[in-house]
């Protein structure tokens, strides 16, 4: 073997090192090349190490994603462009997916196994739905109030009566244009709560069902000349963008409180990240976020948060 002593002589024909002598010419590239080789895949390697242990550290992490099925007056009123960006901060593994859709389609999706969670605003339903066994529980979120909403006139004067009751009858003797979202949401189902109580089974050309949500319904009353029945929240966002004309004609009738729930569906894909989510609305960062929202806007909450303490 060579001494591992480095011979200085690099321009004669031959070297001697220790007695022992080496052809550069015959062996020396060889040597090199040899030598190089072993250095560079050295290098190569090392570099492919630390490529892949950054590639490692900065992958992205993989998020949980879940669907919320909810109602179209939280996303009309704008109130999940602030609550979802705000859940996802302090939850960064989970993204949410909102579906709009009325109360009823929501609660159905829960049935269906097509939602993680609900948010929806229809108490006995919710109810129903967690003594079918679809979920373990329900919560109180929020609420706030439904508006009969109407022309700047008030063509049936609706706007003295003492229950949301007694204004239904004034319309209906009047025949006055009313339109129903007739889509199984939590506001058609307080709606119908009202007729009931009212007496009245609302027919005839006066009575025109949308089949839409909260938004549409209020543009097609509005264009119409006609009455609805809409959440508060949907209607104030909607009148300050000016988007409708029509005022709130009667308000603040017992009978017009609008609740809002949470329930997380039993066994859903995506049940663990619903709990949290159902988790954080209910403490006292979501409550808050709930309790801030309008008011930069408004002067006032639009919804007022009522989580059990």
């Amino acid at each position: 073997m060579l001494d591992a002593r480095v011979c200085l002589e690099t321009v004669t024909p031959s070297v001697t090192c220790k007695g022992v002598e080496m052809g550069f010419k015959k062996h020396g590239v060889k040597f090199l090349s040899a030598a190089l080789l072993i250095v560079l895949s050295a290098v190569l390697f090392s570099g492919c190490a630390k490529s892949e242990e950054k590639a490692a550290t900065t992958a992205p992490q993989q998020k949980t994603e879940m669907v919320l099925a909810s109602t179209t007056s939280t996303q009309d009123s704008g109130l999940f462009d602030v609550l979802i960006p705000a859940f996802e901060k302090a939850n960064p593994d989970i993204k949410v997916q909102v579906v709009a859709v009325g109360t009823g389609e929501a609660i159905q999706k829960g049935r269906d196994g097509d939602a993680d969670g609900l948010l929806v605003h229809a108490k006995s339903d919710e109810e129903q739905f967690v003594k079918d066994g679809y979920a373990d529980s329900r919560a109180d979120v929020m609420y706030n109030q439904f508006l009969i909403v109407g022309p700047q006139d008030d063509p049936a004067k609706i706007a003295g009566s003492k229950t949301a009751a007694e204004a239904f009858k004034k319309i209906a003797d009047a025949k006055a244009k009313f339109i129903s979202r007739a889509d199984d949401s939590g506001t058609n189902k307080k709606e119908i709560k009202i007729w009931d109580a009212a007496g009245i089974k609302p027919s005839g050309s006066w009575y025109k069902k949308s089949g839409q949500g909260m938004g549409d319904t209020l543009k097609m009353a509005d264009e119409m000349g006609a009455y609805t029945l809409a959440d508060q929240a949907t209607y104030l966002t909607m009148s300050n963008e000016k988007a409708i004309t029509s005022k709130a004609v009667f308000e603040g009738a017992d009978d017009l409180l609008n609740q809002y729930g949470v329930l997380v569906v039993k066994g859903a894909k995506q049940e663990a990240a619903a709990q949290k989510f159902a988790d954080w609305i209910l403490s006292d960062e979501g409550q808050t976020v709930i309790k801030n929202f309008g008011k930069d806007t408004f002067g006032v909450s639009l919804f007022t948060p009522n989580a059990a303490k």
